[in-house]
């Protein structure tokens, strides 16, 4: 890939390769933008098939944190950071106090935390290296697992979306299809559920959908068969890219929304699901529970303001699709345009006031 024409293109500000032969790290640290402050953004550990794979996850990820932190009111950028390994058998405290140690040599302008094949197991150990880390344990001063708060505003970004729909925000008696039974994936499903949700699931994991049978009562579905459920909403709680050419025509719901990150594997097909009839509520605002979470620690937890927070989402899921009726777009469209919006206010508010020493 041409590395700096993607760089410009998208306008990120800066791309750091790590390496470290002793611990086998090898690690993308992608800076987006930091207009509204340090990027925040966590740090995904995966089996990439190539490097190239891994580069260009770093950059979707961390602009898309630039757009999610700027639509969650936060005062950070947006950054993203990948660990090339399997989070399964490679984890090492080694590892990551040298991936921590190339996080603070950026002096603050990246702030990292945990994500997909992560934990605050890790964060601890980075924090070891550097202060520039949050969701680490409660014994180390954090929040904690912030997948919690991540289903609450995921659960309360459907509220909203059905409230659009159909009138009526309440899930009681409404089918949601659960793609993906992670952290999130499952503590949505609990509160779902505690709602009087029905409940479809589907996991690679047979242990984790067992369980989501178990208690919650949930019909369980093959991995590709969940596209073709008939459901009031469907909600990617998984990888990204699951919108797409092949799985659209196969949706059968009115509502998309869910925890995963890049859900449209390209922009247009989110004016694909408005023309078919199914809102789509844009992942960068559904998901930011988490990463309201983990900033918080930066400021001291308190997990009653954190869950304050976190329980507005409902009203910026309405701005999003208030604007969209209004200006005829789609949902996506509309979430980009709130927050590019806020990014280029601040922007030209540091433009007009700069420090001189």
């Amino acid at each position: 890939m041409e590395i700096f024409r993607t760089m410009t293109s998208l306008d990120y500000e800066q791309v750091m390769f790590c390496q470290d032969a002793s611990s086998g790290l090898k690690a993308v640290i992608a800076i987006h933008d930091t207009t509204l402050g340090p990027a925040l953004g966590g740090c995904r550990m995966w089996a990439y098939a190539s490097e190239a794979e891994a580069v260009v996850d770093a950059l979707r990820l961390a602009r898309g944190m630039t757009y999610k932190t700027a639509m969650a009111g936060l005062n950070f950028g947006g950054g993203k950071a990948v660990i090339l390994g399997d989070s399964r058998t490679e984890k090492t405290e080694a590892l990551f106090r040298a991936f921590g140690r190339y996080v603070q040599s950026l002096g603050g302008r990246y702030i990292t935390a945990e994500d997909v094949g992560t934990t605050t197991q890790e964060m601890d150990w980075i924090r070891l290296e550097t202060p520039y880390v949050t969701g680490v344990s409660v014994a180390a001063g954090g929040g904690g697992d912030p997948s919690p708060m991540t289903a609450l505003g995921v659960f309360r970004s459907i509220q909203a979306a059905l409230s659009e729909v159909y009138g009526e925000g309440d899930p009681a008696g409404r089918t949601v299809a659960v793609q993906g039974l992670g952290s999130v994936g499952y503590h949505l499903c609990k509160l779902l559920h505690q709602a009087g949700a029905k409940l479809v699931v589907t996991d690679l994991r047979k242990e984790a959908v067992h369980r989501a049978v178990r208690e919650f009562g949930a019909e369980a579905v093959d991995l590709e068969d969940i596209y073709d459920v008939p459901a009031d909403v469907f909600a990617p709680c998984a990888l990204g890219g699951v919108i797409n050419d092949g799985t659209i025509p196969r949706l059968q719901c009115r509502i998309v929304a869910g925890s995963a990150n890049n859900q449209l594997a390209e922009d247009r097909h989110g004016a694909e699901l408005e023309a078919r009839g199914i809102l789509y509520v844009p992942d960068y605002v559904a998901n930011a529970g988490g990463v309201i979470h983990v900033a918080d620690e930066i400021e001291g937890y308190r997990p009653e303001r954190v869950r304050a927070r976190v329980e507005g989402i409902y009203d910026r899921v309405r701005d999003v699709f208030a604007l969209a009726r209004k200006k005829g777009i789609p949902a996506h469209q509309a979430a980009d345009r709130l927050a590019e919006e806020r990014i280029a206010v601040l922007r030209q508010v540091r433009s007009t006031f700069v420090v001189h020493s």
